[in-house]
Parts: structure tokens; sequence; C-alpha cells
């Protein structure tokens, strides 16, 4: 797939970069410190629409009812909310959630069940439905073709900086684009969705396909990266289709269809990377590629173990090229390798090798350590088969701000 990257290049812009979409990002005073809240996304016309859910039992009400509408593979308006996630109220929570799609609804037009809702913040605690509600006007009323950036900002809780890409690309000589904006900063962990992401494009395709090519995607992007190894229950990711860029329909197996998921899984790795960087009190990002594993599960399992360990976490936040932990996080993955012929570098350095230590300069290793991306290697040399996650260090403000998240 990397000759295809050839093809497209990255755009300004995020979520309006396609054709027929427009955004917005207004306050409607959930924060306690204020800020724009209220996100919202809308398609000129009818989109194919698909999204893929958390998979916590625990399931917040918003996300709930964005599933449901959902099912016709069709919508034109996505709603979010920051800072109360609507979750674990009863009825209560999915009659507000309903109540806020019917004012969308009204507001612009369209059907109730085309309306995505969303939310996201603190558990347990009622929406504020008498400020949301004259929110949603305000947000309806401000949609503008540059309004991406405010409903980036809008749904963001403890990132520190909003995440937007777009790139584009040639169908039949017409230009396609795909946008993105996402969000999430901590319980992030690879176990789709863990966080919330909209992805739109001008592309002409079935829900059915958009479905699919969503999920492969997502599995080589939002489900490789990890912060702190929980997930959330209000965690999705959202795409609409509109068609607007006037390209024939994408037909499976074709060409356009590779250069299409190319493209997609291109924003959705780079919203990815962009959530791992933004970890939470996080000072690194740090890539582990683990190669030559005997399966895809195997190295998947070993990669996924190293990223959540709290002492290699630790250890790269404390710039120490502690290689003994993430071996020891690799042993007890359940991945089948054997440590007498695995080798390990981080970045330039090689640090152990078939199975030997390797001396190394201290000095040396604490600059390498210093950088802000970090990559890797894990390389069992037992099979064919690399995977690559991505996650960030653990600092001591990753407890300062858990540990005061509520109040």
């Amino acid at each position: 797939m990397d000759f295809l990257k050839e093809q497209f290049s990255y755009s300004n812009g995020g979520i309006t970069a396609p054709i027929g979409f427009t955004a917005s990002g207004v306050s409607a005073g959930i924060k306690k410190k204020g800020g724009l809240d209220i996100a919202m996304v809308f398609s000129e016309i009818t989109a194919s629409a698909a999204g893929i859910f958390t998979l916590n039992k625990v399931r917040g009400h918003s996300l709930d009812l964005c599933e449901n509408n959902l099912n016709d593979g069709k919508a034109r308006c996505i709603f979010i909310n920051s800072g109360n996630a609507n979750a674990c109220l009863g009825p209560s929570g999915y009659n507000d959630a309903i109540s806020i799609a019917a004012k969308c609804s009204a507001e612009l037009g369209i059907l109730p069940n085309d309306v995505l809702t969303g939310s996201t913040g603190i558990i347990g605690h009622p929406l504020p439905m008498v400020k949301i509600l004259p929110a949603i006007t305000n947000a309806c009323s401000s949609l503008s073709s540059y309004g991406g950036s405010k409903s980036a900002l809008a749904i963001l809780t403890t990132d520190t900086y909003p995440k937007e890409v777009a790139v584009s690309f040639f169908l039949n000589s017409k230009k396609v684009t795909i946008g993105g904006m996402a969000k999430g900063s901590g319980m992030i962990h690879p176990n789709m969705a863990t966080m919330i992401g909209v992805l739109t494009t001008d592309a002409n395709i079935s829900y059915q396909l958009l479905k699919i090519f969503l999920k492969k995607s997502s599995d080589k992007s939002f489900n490789r990266i990890s912060v702190d190894g929980d997930t959330s229950v209000c965690d999705k990711i959202l795409i609409l289709a509109n068609g607007l860029s006037g390209t024939d329909e994408i037909k499976p197996n074709t060409p356009e269809a590779d250069l299409f998921l190319a493209a997609l899984t291109a924003v959705s790795v780079k919203l990815a990377k962009l959530i791992a960087a933004d970890g939470e009190g996080a000072t690194k990002l740090i890539e582990i590629h683990v190669k030559n594993a005997l399966t895809p599960e195997d190295a998947h399992k070993a990669a996924k173990a190293i990223a959540n360990s709290p002492l290699v976490k630790t250890a790269f936040y404390g710039e120490d090229a502690n290689w003994g932990r993430i071996l020891t996080a690799a042993g007890y993955s359940g991945a089948d390798f054997n440590p007498d012929i695995t080798s390990i570098s981080i970045g330039p350095l090689n640090l152990f090798k078939n199975g030997l230590a390797i001396s190394f300069d201290e000095t040396e290793a604490k600059e390498v350590l210093k950088k802000k991306n970090i990559t890797v290697i894990v390389d069992f040399s037992n099979g064919t088969f690399d995977t690559t996650v991505w996650t960030c260090d653990l600092s001591h403000d990753y407890i300062d701000i858990n540990a005061n998240y509520r109040t």
C-alpha cells in the first residue's frame, strides 16, 4: 500500500475540507472552566454513514442513540457535547439524547434519525438541557465551511490541543478529499473505539463498503494506540461520505477502492498518533514496532503489552534505556517467541541482540531518550509478521490530572 501514498497529499483543513460539509463549535456552559463544548458537523445532502463503537459494556446514552440511528447507513448531522458523558442516568439520559436529536432536526430541517449524537466527559451527571438546547440553535446558525477548527476545539476534554487532518487525491481526474478530527487524551486503549473521532469525505461510496473500510483503517490506526489501558463508555469513530466530489461510485476490489482505503488509513493514522502524543501528562510519543513475529496475533500481543506497561512507560519518562522492561512485557504478553533469538533497539541504539545484552553508552542513550518521538524495535526473528502500536510515556502529571478530574 506504500506506493499508493504517492498519489495523495495532505491538505489544509479537517472535517470541512471535503466539499459540502460545514461545522461549528459553540459554548453551552457545560464545562466548569468554560470554553467551547458543543460541536456540530453537517452535510449538504444525505450522506452514507458508518461507525465503530466502544466495546465497554457500560455505554453512554448518546452513543446508544447514535448507533441506533446508524442502522440505515445514512446521516446528515453529527452533534457532540464535551464536559458531560451522558452515561449511567437511566431512561432520562436516553431521552435527553432523543431531545438533542429532535432539536437538531427541527433547526436543520432534517429527519431526527439523520442526527448522530455523541457526548464525552464526566459520567453520572445529567446533561444541562436548559443550556444545551439553546446552544444547538446557536450551533446550527453558526455552521460554516470555516467552522471545522472550532468544532475540533469543542470536543476536547483533557486534550491540550485540537487534532485535525485532511488528505486529497484524484479519482478519474476529479479531486476527492477525506477530512477528520478527533479527541482523546486519557482512557485510551486499543479496543475500538478508544476516543471520539469524526471523518468526512466527498467520495461517492456505499455505506456498506464505507463500514468495511472504516474497520480496516481503524484496525491500523485507532486500534493501535494506548495511553493508559482504559476504555471509556462514549467512544466511537464516525464517518460521513456525501459523494459531492462528483466521482463515480467506488466499487470493491478496484484501484479506486485501494486508493480510498490508503487515504482513509493515512488520515486515521495521523489522528491516532496525535492522540497518543497528547496522552494525559505525556512528554513523548513512542512507536512500538514488533517485527518478524510468527503470527500477526503474536506481534500485536507483544506490542500491546509493551505499550501498556507502566514500567516501560515510566522508564521512558525518566529517560532510562531499561530494555529489560520491554523484553519482560513481551514475555508476559502471550506471544510465541524465543528470547534467545530476540533483539531490541531504541532509536539507533542496539541494546539486546540474539538473547544477549549489548554494552551501550548511557550518555548517548540519554540523548536519544530526550527526543519527543522515539521508536522501539523488537525483532523476534521467528516469522514474517510485523505490527506497530503508538503510546506515550507516563509522567507525574498523569496522576495529577486524573486525581482531580471530577472535582
